[in-house]
Protein backbone atom coordinates (compact mmCIF):
# COMPACT_ATOMS: atom_id res chain seq x y z
CA UNK A 1 0.00 0.00 0.00
CA UNK A 2 2.55 2.24 0.99
CA UNK A 3 4.63 1.66 -2.49
CA UNK A 4 1.53 2.47 -4.33
CA UNK A 5 0.90 5.62 -2.49
CA UNK A 6 4.56 6.90 -3.36
CA UNK A 7 4.00 5.80 -6.85
CA UNK A 8 1.16 7.82 -6.85
CA UNK A 9 2.65 10.59 -5.09
CA UNK A 10 5.95 10.56 -7.50
CA UNK A 11 3.38 10.52 -10.33
CA UNK A 12 1.70 13.61 -9.60
CA UNK A 13 5.13 14.90 -9.48
CA UNK A 14 6.46 14.26 -13.45
CA UNK A 15 2.50 15.24 -13.97
CA UNK A 16 3.06 19.00 -12.58
CA UNK A 17 6.47 18.79 -14.20
CA UNK A 18 4.93 18.49 -18.26
CA UNK A 19 3.26 22.47 -16.88
CA UNK A 20 6.35 24.97 -18.02
CA UNK A 21 7.33 23.43 -21.00
CA UNK A 22 4.50 22.61 -22.20
CA UNK A 23 3.62 26.75 -21.33
CA UNK A 24 6.78 27.66 -23.50
CA UNK A 25 5.09 25.58 -26.60
CA UNK A 26 1.79 27.41 -26.82
CA UNK A 27 4.35 30.65 -26.27
CA UNK A 28 5.89 29.72 -29.27
CA UNK A 29 2.14 29.29 -30.86
CA UNK A 30 1.18 32.86 -30.29
CA UNK A 31 0.38 32.85 -26.83
CA UNK A 32 0.72 35.62 -24.63
CA UNK A 33 1.62 34.16 -21.14
CA UNK A 34 -1.55 35.78 -18.97
CA UNK A 35 -3.65 33.89 -22.62
CA UNK A 36 -1.92 30.62 -21.49
CA UNK A 37 -3.12 30.84 -18.26
CA UNK A 38 -6.35 31.75 -18.98
CA UNK A 39 -6.91 28.79 -21.09
CA UNK A 40 -5.53 26.38 -18.85
CA UNK A 41 -7.77 27.91 -15.58
CA UNK A 42 -10.74 28.02 -17.91
CA UNK A 43 -10.46 24.41 -19.25
CA UNK A 44 -9.16 23.05 -15.90
CA UNK A 45 -12.20 24.39 -13.47
CA UNK A 46 -14.40 23.62 -16.44
CA UNK A 47 -12.90 19.68 -16.42
CA UNK A 48 -13.11 19.23 -12.62
CA UNK A 49 -16.05 20.93 -11.90
CA UNK A 50 -18.02 18.46 -13.68
CA UNK A 51 -15.78 15.34 -12.36
CA UNK A 52 -16.74 16.54 -8.99
CA UNK A 53 -20.19 17.17 -9.59
CA UNK A 54 -20.49 13.72 -11.25
CA UNK A 55 -18.44 11.84 -8.93
CA UNK A 56 -18.05 14.00 -5.57
CA UNK A 57 -20.80 16.43 -5.61
CA UNK A 58 -20.35 17.83 -1.88
CA UNK A 59 -16.76 18.75 -2.42
CA UNK A 60 -18.33 21.62 -4.30
CA UNK A 61 -20.31 22.93 -1.13
CA UNK A 62 -18.71 26.04 0.18
CA UNK A 63 -19.46 27.17 3.23
CA UNK A 64 -21.35 31.04 3.90
CA UNK A 65 -18.59 31.90 5.88
CA UNK A 66 -15.73 31.21 3.95
CA UNK A 67 -16.80 32.51 0.52
CA UNK A 68 -13.83 35.70 0.97
CA UNK A 69 -11.40 33.70 1.75
CA UNK A 70 -12.31 31.48 -1.28
CA UNK A 71 -11.97 34.09 -3.16
CA UNK A 72 -8.61 35.57 -1.60
CA UNK A 73 -7.45 31.97 -2.58
CA UNK A 74 -8.64 31.98 -6.31
CA UNK A 75 -6.86 35.77 -6.56
CA UNK A 76 -3.80 35.58 -4.45
CA UNK A 77 -2.96 31.46 -4.66
CA UNK A 78 -4.25 30.81 -8.23
CA UNK A 79 -4.53 33.27 -10.42
CA UNK A 80 -1.25 35.20 -9.39
CA UNK A 81 0.69 32.60 -9.05
CA UNK A 82 0.19 31.21 -12.36
CA UNK A 83 0.04 34.51 -13.97
CA UNK A 84 3.65 34.96 -12.66
CA UNK A 85 5.30 32.01 -12.90
CA UNK A 86 3.82 31.49 -16.94
CA UNK A 87 5.36 34.76 -17.29
CA UNK A 88 9.04 33.91 -15.80
CA UNK A 89 9.28 30.67 -17.62
CA UNK A 90 8.98 32.68 -20.77
CA UNK A 91 12.50 34.46 -19.79
CA UNK A 92 14.39 32.29 -17.89
CA UNK A 93 14.62 28.44 -17.83
CA UNK A 94 12.11 26.06 -16.47
CA UNK A 95 14.14 24.86 -13.35
CA UNK A 96 15.34 28.11 -12.37
CA UNK A 97 11.93 29.10 -11.99
CA UNK A 98 11.22 25.94 -10.36
CA UNK A 99 14.23 26.17 -8.21
CA UNK A 100 12.87 29.90 -7.19
CA UNK A 101 9.17 29.35 -6.59
CA UNK A 102 10.35 26.37 -4.08
CA UNK A 103 11.43 29.02 -1.83
CA UNK A 104 8.24 29.93 -0.69
CA UNK A 105 8.39 27.61 2.44
CA UNK A 106 11.41 29.82 3.67
CA UNK A 107 9.12 32.83 3.40
CA UNK A 108 6.60 31.12 5.17
CA UNK A 109 9.13 30.56 7.81
CA UNK A 110 9.48 34.57 7.59
CA UNK A 111 5.96 35.04 8.01
CA UNK A 112 5.57 32.97 11.03
CA UNK A 113 8.19 34.60 12.50
CA UNK A 114 7.77 37.58 12.01
CA UNK A 115 3.72 38.69 11.55
CA UNK A 116 2.45 35.60 13.94
CA UNK A 117 5.27 36.33 16.15
CA UNK A 118 6.31 32.46 16.32
CA UNK A 119 9.50 31.14 16.89
CA UNK A 120 10.12 28.42 14.27
CA UNK A 121 13.11 27.10 15.77
CA UNK A 122 17.11 27.09 14.63
CA UNK A 123 16.53 24.53 12.21
CA UNK A 124 14.21 26.96 10.25
CA UNK A 125 17.02 29.68 10.21
CA UNK A 126 19.43 27.54 8.91
CA UNK A 127 16.91 26.16 6.66
CA UNK A 128 16.44 29.81 5.15
CA UNK A 129 19.97 30.83 5.34
CA UNK A 130 21.23 27.60 2.97
CA UNK A 131 18.34 28.34 0.66
CA UNK A 132 19.43 31.44 -0.14
CA UNK A 133 23.28 30.61 0.02
CA UNK A 134 21.98 27.59 -2.65
CA UNK A 135 19.92 30.21 -4.76
CA UNK A 136 22.77 32.57 -5.24
CA UNK A 137 24.54 29.57 -6.73
CA UNK A 138 21.56 28.70 -8.75
CA UNK A 139 21.27 32.26 -10.39
CA UNK A 140 25.11 32.78 -10.63
CA UNK A 141 25.17 36.02 -8.51
CA UNK A 142 28.91 36.04 -8.57
CA UNK A 143 28.13 36.64 -12.83
CA UNK A 144 26.01 39.65 -11.57
CA UNK A 145 22.47 38.10 -12.28
CA UNK A 146 23.16 36.87 -15.96
CA UNK A 147 19.47 35.82 -16.10
CA UNK A 148 16.92 38.05 -17.17
CA UNK A 149 16.02 40.51 -14.07
CA UNK A 150 11.97 40.57 -15.21
CA UNK A 151 12.09 36.67 -15.70
CA UNK A 152 13.74 36.40 -12.16
CA UNK A 153 11.56 39.44 -10.61
CA UNK A 154 8.36 36.99 -12.14
CA UNK A 155 9.84 33.75 -9.72
CA UNK A 156 9.83 35.72 -6.94
CA UNK A 157 6.55 37.30 -7.44
CA UNK A 158 4.77 33.51 -7.75
CA UNK A 159 7.25 32.39 -4.85
CA UNK A 160 5.42 35.21 -2.72
CA UNK A 161 2.45 33.85 -3.72
CA UNK A 162 3.07 30.33 -3.26
CA UNK A 163 3.79 31.41 0.57
CA UNK A 164 0.24 33.00 0.63
CA UNK A 165 -1.29 29.79 -1.06
CA UNK A 166 0.18 27.69 2.03
CA UNK A 167 -0.65 30.25 4.61
CA UNK A 168 -4.28 31.13 3.12
CA UNK A 169 -5.23 27.66 2.65
CA UNK A 170 -4.25 26.83 6.65
CA UNK A 171 -7.20 28.93 7.00
CA UNK A 172 -9.66 26.38 5.64
CA UNK A 173 -9.47 23.77 7.97
CA UNK A 174 -11.19 20.42 6.92
CA UNK A 175 -14.34 22.89 6.16
CA UNK A 176 -13.96 22.09 2.40
CA UNK A 177 -13.05 19.40 0.19
CA UNK A 178 -9.33 20.17 -1.31
CA UNK A 179 -10.37 18.86 -4.51
CA UNK A 180 -13.92 21.40 -4.66
CA UNK A 181 -11.66 24.07 -2.55
CA UNK A 182 -8.99 23.80 -6.19
CA UNK A 183 -11.75 23.69 -8.41
CA UNK A 184 -13.51 26.86 -7.47
CA UNK A 185 -9.90 28.48 -7.40
CA UNK A 186 -9.30 27.97 -11.01
CA UNK A 187 -13.16 29.05 -11.49
CA UNK A 188 -11.98 32.29 -9.57
CA UNK A 189 -9.02 32.93 -11.13
CA UNK A 190 -10.50 32.09 -14.73
CA UNK A 191 -12.74 35.09 -13.57
CA UNK A 192 -10.37 37.31 -12.16
CA UNK A 193 -7.79 36.89 -15.07
CA UNK A 194 -10.32 37.19 -17.86
CA UNK A 195 -10.05 41.76 -18.20
CA UNK A 196 -6.38 41.05 -18.67
CA UNK A 197 -5.89 37.84 -20.69
CA UNK A 198 -9.04 39.09 -22.99
CA UNK A 199 -10.11 35.47 -23.74
CA UNK A 200 -12.35 37.32 -26.86
CA UNK A 201 -8.74 38.24 -28.25
CA UNK A 202 -7.19 34.88 -27.56
CA UNK A 203 -5.57 33.72 -30.88
CA UNK A 204 -7.53 30.25 -30.98
CA UNK A 205 -6.87 29.74 -34.75
CA UNK A 206 -2.80 28.86 -33.68
CA UNK A 207 -4.20 25.67 -31.72
CA UNK A 208 -4.65 24.09 -34.72
CA UNK A 209 -1.28 24.93 -35.81
CA UNK A 210 2.01 24.02 -34.61
CA UNK A 211 5.24 25.18 -32.21
CA UNK A 212 8.76 24.38 -32.17
CA UNK A 213 10.57 25.16 -29.13
CA UNK A 214 14.27 23.95 -28.66
CA UNK A 215 14.49 21.80 -32.05
CA UNK A 216 11.22 19.82 -30.99
CA UNK A 217 8.03 20.28 -32.73
CA UNK A 218 4.35 19.52 -31.11
CA UNK A 219 1.09 20.33 -32.46
CA UNK A 220 -0.20 23.59 -30.50
CA UNK A 221 -3.45 21.74 -29.21
CA UNK A 222 -1.17 19.05 -27.99
CA UNK A 223 0.54 20.67 -25.93
CA UNK A 224 -2.81 22.77 -24.62
CA UNK A 225 -3.92 19.09 -24.13
CA UNK A 226 -1.03 17.98 -22.10
CA UNK A 227 -1.13 20.96 -19.90
CA UNK A 228 -4.40 20.48 -18.97
CA UNK A 229 -5.44 17.39 -18.91
CA UNK A 230 -1.86 16.19 -17.48
CA UNK A 231 -0.24 19.13 -15.75
CA UNK A 232 -3.19 20.56 -14.24
CA UNK A 233 -6.53 18.34 -13.31
CA UNK A 234 -4.60 14.78 -13.32
CA UNK A 235 -2.16 16.26 -11.51
CA UNK A 236 -4.13 17.91 -8.71
CA UNK A 237 -5.88 14.25 -8.06
CA UNK A 238 -3.41 12.35 -8.17
CA UNK A 239 -1.41 15.02 -5.84
CA UNK A 240 -4.89 15.21 -3.28
CA UNK A 241 -5.04 11.10 -3.52
CA UNK A 242 -1.76 10.54 -2.55
CA UNK A 243 -1.61 13.48 0.25
CA UNK A 244 -4.12 11.27 1.94
CA UNK A 245 -2.71 8.04 1.93
CA UNK A 246 0.59 9.34 2.99
CA UNK A 247 1.93 11.78 5.85
CA UNK A 248 2.17 15.51 4.90
CA UNK A 249 6.40 15.04 5.92
CA UNK A 250 6.83 12.07 3.53
CA UNK A 251 4.44 13.90 0.61
CA UNK A 252 6.29 17.31 1.05
CA UNK A 253 9.85 15.57 0.65
CA UNK A 254 8.21 13.93 -2.77
CA UNK A 255 7.30 17.11 -4.13
CA UNK A 256 10.94 18.15 -4.52
CA UNK A 257 10.70 15.92 -7.83
CA UNK A 258 9.08 18.49 -9.37
CA UNK A 259 11.79 20.48 -9.85
CA UNK A 260 13.80 17.38 -11.02
CA UNK A 261 10.65 16.23 -13.15
CA UNK A 262 10.36 19.93 -14.84
CA UNK A 263 14.21 20.15 -14.83
CA UNK A 264 14.96 17.01 -17.23
CA UNK A 265 11.64 17.60 -19.16
CA UNK A 266 12.83 21.01 -20.21
CA UNK A 267 15.69 19.57 -20.78
CA UNK A 268 14.49 16.64 -23.12
CA UNK A 269 12.11 19.20 -25.02
CA UNK A 270 13.52 21.89 -25.04
CA UNK A 271 17.19 21.95 -24.60
CA UNK A 272 17.17 23.62 -21.30
CA UNK A 273 20.15 23.05 -19.44
CA UNK A 274 21.73 23.66 -16.37
CA UNK A 275 25.38 24.07 -15.19
CA UNK A 276 26.94 21.94 -12.76
CA UNK A 277 27.35 24.49 -10.22
CA UNK A 278 23.21 25.58 -10.77
CA UNK A 279 22.70 21.70 -10.06
CA UNK A 280 24.55 21.80 -7.18
CA UNK A 281 22.75 24.76 -5.94
CA UNK A 282 19.80 23.26 -6.83
CA UNK A 283 19.92 20.50 -4.64
CA UNK A 284 21.43 22.86 -1.66
CA UNK A 285 17.90 25.01 -2.39
CA UNK A 286 16.18 21.55 -1.96
CA UNK A 287 17.66 21.03 1.20
CA UNK A 288 17.12 24.22 2.68
CA UNK A 289 13.55 24.16 1.63
CA UNK A 290 12.83 21.02 3.44
CA UNK A 291 14.70 21.81 6.47
CA UNK A 292 12.55 24.95 6.97
CA UNK A 293 9.79 23.80 5.99
CA UNK A 294 9.56 20.76 8.44
CA UNK A 295 10.85 23.20 11.44
CA UNK A 296 8.07 25.19 10.69
CA UNK A 297 5.58 22.52 10.95
CA UNK A 298 6.88 21.30 13.87
CA UNK A 299 6.05 24.77 15.61
CA UNK A 300 2.46 24.98 16.97
CA UNK A 301 0.73 28.79 16.82
CA UNK A 302 1.40 29.16 20.04
CA UNK A 303 5.17 28.78 20.21
CA UNK A 304 5.66 25.28 21.30
CA UNK A 305 6.42 22.24 19.25
CA UNK A 306 4.58 19.80 17.90
CA UNK A 307 1.68 21.33 15.73
CA UNK A 308 1.67 23.31 12.26
CA UNK A 309 2.76 26.52 12.33
CA UNK A 310 2.72 27.35 8.71
CA UNK A 311 0.06 25.06 7.16
CA UNK A 312 3.53 24.93 4.60
CA UNK A 313 4.48 21.61 2.57
CA UNK A 314 7.22 22.41 -0.38
CA UNK A 315 5.79 22.70 -3.75
CA UNK A 316 5.81 24.28 -7.05
CA UNK A 317 3.12 26.77 -8.41
CA UNK A 318 0.73 23.68 -9.28
CA UNK A 319 0.60 22.14 -6.11
CA UNK A 320 -3.34 21.06 -4.21
CA UNK A 321 -3.98 21.16 -0.48
CA UNK A 322 -4.90 17.96 1.37
CA UNK A 323 -6.85 20.07 4.48
CA UNK A 324 -5.11 22.13 6.20
CA UNK A 325 -1.82 21.75 4.80
CA UNK A 326 -0.68 21.72 0.90
CA UNK A 327 -0.14 17.99 -0.66
CA UNK A 328 3.06 16.66 -2.01
CA UNK A 329 2.75 17.08 -5.36
CA UNK A 330 2.81 22.87 -7.42
CA UNK A 331 0.03 26.25 -6.73
CA UNK A 332 3.31 25.49 -10.89
CA UNK A 333 4.47 25.54 -11.05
Amino acid sequence: MRRTSLAIAVFSSCCFGFSGPMAKFLGAAGFTPLEAVWVRMAASAVLLLAILALVRPRALRIPRARIGLVAAYALLAIAGVQALYFVAITRIPVGVALLIEFTAPVLVVAWVRLVRRIRPGRAAYLGALITVAGLAVVVEVWQGLRLDALGLLAAFGAAAGCAGYFLLSDGFGDEMDPLGLIAWGFAGATVVLAPLSRPWDIPWSALGGSATVGGTTLPAYAAAAVLIVVATVLAYITGVTAVRRLSAAVGSTVASLEVIAGTVIAWVLLGETLGPLQIAGGAVVIAGALLAQTAARGTRRDGRPGGDAGGAAPAGPDRPLAGAAPAAGGADT
